[in-house]
């Protein structure tokens, strides 16, 4: 495999300056998926114009299946100090081959909407089960949801001083197609961390018609719940973690790996 091969891929959809957990997909000629767990990706960070020659940062980038057995990630976590233009030089090997270096360039903005590690937790009032009297199919696209997603308002949990995990996913309607494996990925936590309020959202306006959940389409798209303008999301899925101070622990974009969502939770709690 040779770098005319390999095309790396930032998947995240903004970067800022300051601190980024910045997502690369791998792709091949063909537009296949080639990212694997025994692939390793490092990557180079060049401030394009400030240094061509000097990386401003470096890092090695952890895999993470986005998809279970069929498609992943490389998440790696970086400083980035400018705005601008940037350039990163990916250096890759698979199990037995030799390492392919190659670039991709992409944009640092000088802020950005999505609320950050560290922000204060926006005080969303959020659907609960209680809504729609229990029943679920009435709340959540998910085909087997748990209770426990749905009993709590992030509003609520703000109010009474618990740490929580929020994640807004959309199994049915999501447009990357990870949010059901992106909320399946959280639902282990729920009994590993019983201190933790556990609340999913689903990111976009649902109606119900007498049978199932339909979304609300306005100008030929999906509209987004007020939570969604509240925290700033440009995508789907996101999991933020809070802690009792109602200050954001971790925040997630796309895929997330358990270690980092471990660690995130044990911060918060």
């Amino acid at each position: 495999m040779t770098s005319t091969d390999v095309f790396p891929i930032v998947a995240s959809a903004r970067q800022v300056c300051g601190r980024n957990r910045i997502l690369i997909g791998l792709i091949d000629a063909q537009n296949r998926s080639i990212a694997a767990p025994d692939r390793a990706l490092d990557v180079s960070f060049f401030d394009l114009g400030r240094d061509l020659e000097q990386p401003a940062a470096t890092a090695s980038a952890a895999f993470v299946w986005a998809i279970e057995g069929s498609r992943g990630l490389y998440v790696v976590n970086v400083d980035l100090d400018e705005s601008g233009t940037w350039g990163a030089e990916v250096r890759t090997a698979a199990s037995g081959e030799a390492p392919v270096t190659t670039r991709v360039g992409f944009t640092v903005y000088e802020t950005g909407i999505t609320k950050r590690v560290g922000d204060a937790a926006p005080a969303s009032k959020t659907p609960t089960a209680a809504d729609v009297s229990g029943d679920l199919s009435k709340l959540s696209s998910d085909s087997d949801p748990d209770p426990r997603l749905y009993q709590t308002s992030v509003d609520a949990a703000l109010a009474a001083h618990e740490p929580f995990l929020l994640v807004f996913a959309t199994p049915k309607f999501c447009t990357s197609a990870v949010c059901g494996p992106t909320l399946d990925k959280v639902k282990p936590f729920i009994d590993e961390f019983p201190s933790v309020t556990f609340i999913n959202v689903e990111p976009y306006e649902l109606e119900w018609d007498g049978t199932q959940l339909q979304p609300v389409i306005t100008d030929d798209a999906l509209t987004p719940v007020a939570a969604v303008n509240d925290w700033g999301l440009l995508t789907e899925p996101w999991v933020f973690v809070v802690d009792s101070g109602g200050t954001i622990r971790g925040s997630f974009e796309g895929t997330i790996g358990e270690a980092e969502l471990r660690a995130a939770l044990e911060a918060a709690s």
